[in-house]
């Protein structure tokens, strides 16, 4: 079940990318409903995401900033 909670928030996170306030809320929100082990595959997978989207970089920021976990 909560590879699904996972694999959703992907697919969320992935529809609301052209808005970055949208991505950052949205982020937030699966932080904090997320298992740890799935916040870090979340991170990796932000990370290879946002790596063509420029716009996007500063919510990786924000996230090592706020949980201190990348």
């Amino acid at each position: 079940m909560p590879r699904l909670i996972y694999d959703y928030t992907k697919l969320e996170l992935e529809s609301v990318s052209f808005d970055q306030s949208l991505f950052k809320r949205k982020l937030k929100k699966a932080l904090n409903s997320l298992l740890p082990y799935e916040i870090e595959q979340l991170i990796k997978w932000l990370v290879y995401f946002t790596s063509n989207k420029p716009h996007l970089k500063e919510c990786l920021t924000e996230i090592s900033i706020n949980k201190g976990v990348y």
